[in-house]
Order: C-alpha cells, then sequence, then structure tokens
C-alpha cells in the first residue's frame, strides 16, 4: 500500500512518485492550501493540497489522527523546516484516501503530552503512537538483538523454560494457576528460572541464557512489575570472574549498539561492606560524592546524652556533608529530611550548619575544639550542612544513603549523560529476618559461600559471606547473580540454617536435590533485569515508559481491566470458591 516510509524521503528523491500512509499528526489551511504532517513509526512527512485538486475537499475533512493514503510528487520545499530528516522536501498530493476516521483522541499524540498517567493507561494504543514511546520499544528492540548475537557469538544456547512450574515461596509471593486435572493442586508462575537453568549445567549444556519472562505478586513502585523481563545467564566451570567478565562483554556491547558509548572495562569492583559503610546502599550511584563519614570518636567527646546511649548501646555516628547545603535547607526543609530519614528507621537527625561557627540542633553541645576538630576531620568550608544519624549501624547506613540520593538530585549533583556501572561483591551469605526470627538467604538458597567460610555457616552465619555479585548502573541494580552450590553437603547447610526441615526441603526441592546426586559441575550465572536496563538506556525513571503493555500503580491493566471476575461455571471447572 506504500512505496515509502513518512522518515526517509530525501532531496534526493524530488521529482518521484510516491504512496505514503499513516496517521494524521496535524492539518494546517494556510491561504488555500492544505498542509499535512503525515505521521508513522518511522518519522513525519509533509503533504501540500492545492485548493484546485480534486482531493481538496477530502483534505479539508481530515482531522488528526485519521488514517490516510496519499499519491503525490517529492518536491523541494520552499520553506524548509531544519528540526525533521524530511524537512527539505514535501509531496504535493495527487491522491488522497481515508482509510480510517478517528474520533478526538483523550491525549495528545505527541512527545509531551498533557496526558494523566491514568489516561495514558487506559489508552495505551494511543499513547505507544507517540513517537517518544516507540523509539523505547525500537531500543527495547534492538537491545535483545545485540543481547542475542553477543551471546551467540559466544557459544550460549538459549533455551525455554517452564512457565507452569512448582510453587516454592521464598521471598516474593507465587502467582498460582490451578491445575484442572489435578484438583486441588497448583502451579506458579516462574519468579525466575533459578532452579531450571541450574539443572541445565547439571544436564550439561554448559552455556545458557534466556531472555525470560518473570512473575512476582508484591506491591509496584517506578521501578518494579508484577511481569517483569529478564535476561537469565548461566555457565559451567567458571568462578565469579568468569561471570562479571562475561556480564561485561555484554554491557559494553550494548552501550555501544544502542547509544554509541564505549564504556571502559573491567568495572570498579566494591565490596558490600563499603558500599553500605561509604555510599549507605548495597546500589551505590558513584556519580556524585557526599560519602558518608563515621564521625563516632568525635560523638564520642560531647555531651549530648542521644549520643552517649547510641554508643554505649553499640550504635554508631555517622554523617554526610551537603556542600552549600546551609542556604539550600531551612529548618524546614531539615524537618522534611528528618521524615524521610525516620521512613528509613532513624530515630532522627541531627543537624550542622558551618559559617564562620557551628550553629545547629546540636551547636551548644559543640565546644571551640570539638568544632575545629570536627571542620578538619570533615574538610568543611563556610556554607556546608552536616546532617548527622546516631542509630544501629545498619539502620544509619540505610537513612544516610537515602538522603544522599534524595539531595543529590535536589541540588542538581547527578550527570544524566553519565553511566557509571560496578560490581558490588561479598555479600553477606544470610540475613537476619526480624519478620520471621530467623535467617533468610540474602540473595537465594542456592548461592555458594566463600571458600573457607562452608565451616561457618552452622555457628556463625552472620560472619558467613557469599560468592554473590550484583551489577548496578548509577543507583540502580541492574542484576545479580552468584557462584551456586553444587556440593550436596554444603546445600544441606544451607537449607538447614534456613530453618527447613527435611520434609520441607523434600516437599520444595526434591527434583534439584536428587539431581545434585549426578555429577553437578560447579556453575554460576545471573540475570539482568532488560526492562531496568532499557529504563536507564532511554533515561526514564519508570518501567511503564519502556514496557508495551504494563500494570498500573493499583496493579491493574486500565485498559483492558484485569484482573477482573470470572464466570461461576469457569469456577466449578476448577473446583474454586471465592470468599467475600
Amino acid at each position: 500500500m506504500r512505496t515509502n516510509t513518512n522518515g526517509e524521503l530525501r532531496i534526493s528523491n524530488v521529482n518521484e512518485e510516491v504512496i505514503l500512509t499513516g496517521w494524521v499528526a496535524k492539518k494546517r489551511d494556510l491561504g488555500g492550501l492544505v498542509f499535512i504532517d503525515l505521521r508513522d513509526r518511522y518519522g513525519i512527512t509533509q503533504l501540500v493540497v492545492n485548493p484546485d485538486n480534486q482531493y481538496y475537499d477530502v483534505a479539508v475533512s481530515l482531522k488528526n489522527e485519521y488514517c490516510i493514503k496519499a499519491k503525490g510528487k517529492v518536491v523541494e520545499r520552499s520553506s524548509k523546516n531544519k528540526n525533521i530528516p524530511t524537512g527539505d522536501i514535501e509531496v504535493e498530493v495527487s491522491e488522497l484516501v481515508v482509510l480510517s476516521e478517528a474520533e478526538l483522541p483523550p491525549l495528545l499524540i505527541q512527545d509531551k503530552t498533557d496526558a494523566l498517567e491514568e489516561t495514558r493507561m487506559r489508552y495505551r494504543y494511543l499513547d505507544l503512537r507517540r513517537p517518544q514511546m516507540q523509539n523505547n520499544l525500537v531500543i527495547r528492540h534492538k537491545t535483545c538483538i545485540a543481547i542475542r548475537n553477543y551471546f551467540d557469538q559466544l557459544n550460549f544456547v538459549e533455551v525455554e523454560t517452564p512457565m507452569l512450574g512448582k510453587s516454592t515461596p521464598e521471598g516474593a509471593r507465587d502467582f498460582l494457576v490451578p491445575s484442572r486435572v489435578h484438583e486441588g493442586s497448583f502451579y506458579a508462575l516462574p519468579q525466575s528460572p533459578q532452579l531450571y537453568k541450574q539443572l541445565l549445567m547439571v544436564a550439561g549444556m554448559d552455556r545458557y541464557f534466556q531472555i525470560a519472562k518473570c512473575f512476582r505478586d508484591e506491591d509496584l513502585r517506578a521501578d518494579r512489575q508484577l511481569e517483569f523481563t529478564q535476561v537469565d545467564v548461566e555457565m559451567s566451570f567458571v568462578d565469579e570472574i568468569d561471570v562479571q567478565n562475561v556480564t561485561e562483554g555484554l554491557l559494553k556491547k550494548v552501550m555501544k549498539d544502542i547509544l554509541d558509548i564505549d564504556v571502559e572495562t573491567p568495572f570498579v569492583r566494591m565490596t558490600w561492606d563499603d558500599a553500605m559503610n561509604n555510599y549507605g546502599s548495597d546500589k551505590p550511584d558513584t556519580r556524585f560524592e557526599m560519602t558518608l563519614k563515621n564521625i563516632t570518636e568525635w560523638a564520642k567527646q560531647l555531651e549530648f546524652q542521644v549520643f552517649k546511649d547510641v554508643i554505649a548501646n553499640g550504635g554508631v555516628v555517622k554523617c554526610i556533608v551537603v556542600n552549600n547545603g546551609a542556604s539550600k535547607y531551612s529548618r524546614k526543609e531539615i524537618d522534611r529530611l528528618t521524615l524521610l530519614a525516620k521512613k528509613y528507621h532513624a530515630k532522627g537527625l541531627a543537624w550542622l550548619k558551618y559559617e564562620d561557627t557551628l550553629t545547629g540542633s546540636i551547636a551548644k553541645f559543640v565546644n571551640e575544639e570539638q568544632q575545629a576538630q570536627l571542620v578538619n576531620e570533615l574538610g568543611l568550608v563556610k556554607g556546608d550542612l552536616v546532617l548527622i544519624v546516631s542509630d544501629r549501624l545498619n539502620d544509619a547506613n540505610n537513612a544516610l544513603g537515602a538522603l544522599r540520593n534524595t539531595i543529590a538530585h535536589e541540588m542538581d549533583l547527578v550527570d544524566p549523560d553519565k553511566f557509571n556501572f560496578l560490581w558490588v561483591v561479598d555479600w553477606p551469605l544470610f540475613e537476619w529476618s526480624e519478620e520471621e526470627q530467623r535467617y533468610t538467604a540474602a540473595h537465594h538458597p542456592f548461592t555458594s559461600p566463600k571458600d573457607g567460610h562452608e565451616d561457618l555457616m552452622m555457628d556463625h552465619p552472620e560472619l558467613t559471606y557469599a560468592k554473590a555479585y550484583d551489577i548496578v548502573l548509577n543507583g540502580y541494580e541492574l542484576g545479580g547473580g552468584s557462584i551456586r552450590i553444587h556440593n550436596q553437603e554444603i546445600q544441606a547447610k544451607m537449607f538447614k540454617v534456613l530453618g527447613l526441615s527435611d520434609e520441607e526441603v523434600q516437599n520444595k526441592f526434591s527434583y534439584f536435590v536428587d539431581a545434585l546426586k549426578y555429577g553437578t559441575p560447579p556453575h554460576g550465572g545471573l540475570a539482568i533485569g532488560l526492562d531496568r536496563l532499557v529504563m536507564l538506556l532511554t533515561k526514564n525513571n519508570n518501567l511503564r515508559e519502556v514496557i508495551a503493555f504494563p500494570k498500573a500503580a493499583s496493579a491493574k491493566c486500565l485498559m483492558s481491566n484485569a484482573p477482573t471476575p470470572v464466570a461461576e461455571a469457569q469456577l466449578n471447572e476448577l473446583k474454586i470458591k471465592t470468599i467475600e
């Protein structure tokens, strides 16, 4: 139906007869001439219809988003538009056909739309006509192509794993699928292909990858969806560095292919302890400074009871220095930051401003000698703001890490054109759950302890570290992985520390435990969040911008209204009753 798309005609095409199709992006009637911006996903071409044209009345009747077909001759424009690639030419229309009429759209179909999020989700098929949204999906497509080409060249095999599997609730809630054939039993949609990809290593596949759909029934946020896509990778006979090197090569290729950016490898490697202590986050954004400082020794000198009590109970006093923050943050603004710190479990927020002297909430407890000591220790200059949290180490780190990120964005300290990749390595193998009053796996139950830490697992789980690693980009966790346990005895220890009985292990993981008996090779891998990677490549801050048909924050598809009740006959067939 067309000879060309709306993004390809140039001055070299002048005098050619062409047929174009697309949507009316804009129509202008200027002194009898009708100008039409015809849009498809490739771009915009201007059409012009003269008053003596037999299709003039059709042109006049056009409205935005009419789908049309136009035939005509390419001519050079007298008034060129340098803002679009086709701006040197226009098409003098000789034939014009309306393929489909359109009602007035409920949102502006252009890059900058004034539509509310709810409207965009309700009319997603119109939102996706916007060039910016189409470009996001094209970048996602090209990213997938780059990923597949890269792994194919390295002898990886793409293997699809089941969507209907066994429920093994550890961490997020499973989505359950009732079985009609097996009454009262359920499949679970995969939270990840973790066990399947390990079984592929047992099967001798050696190098596996998959662009896999995953599902987790958890609350949504800007960088979390109920269903998401991950680049899943597993390799046999490897250590941490092998997996990390392959991953760095992948990201280097993606950055070059998609953004034409050369990133340096190897990436920075930072231990989990250093990340938490210096940045207050296990996914640190290193595009700006403002690292956390431990001032516990200085705080011990003060006659300030809050500090004394925290330190006596094994806590710490830590701070961040906000350069030029004294004038930026008023007392009211600091109160707002205090609420943020409390959201991350800090009990409060002390503060000091430095001009010629220190002022602030604890200034009266600081004598001249102590003031000089702090100024020297922190390298304070006039105009600096010091924000202080005294608490347990983890709570102090988390609260200051959240303040650090918030303040950096508020003060425009973050370079949006910078891409800082880094590895966070040497993670704790376990973490303590206050809610469950037991140790849980920091990554998952199949993560290998570091060499020499196998004997610590039972008696000192809090001191046991893992062969685990996360890949981080600009403050976002792109993905994570580990070297897996391939030894039956160590896997049994892991289950015991997690409080799983032999019966529970058999019920949840019997097929996997059995597989470990048959010559399991050392293996490891990782998974990268594809949605999150594309979100960062397109400089967005919400996954919904790079997923064709996402769920809204309410966990509903506002376009189709899913989820919805189903007919009672369907429930009866599955032997299911709902409780109101």
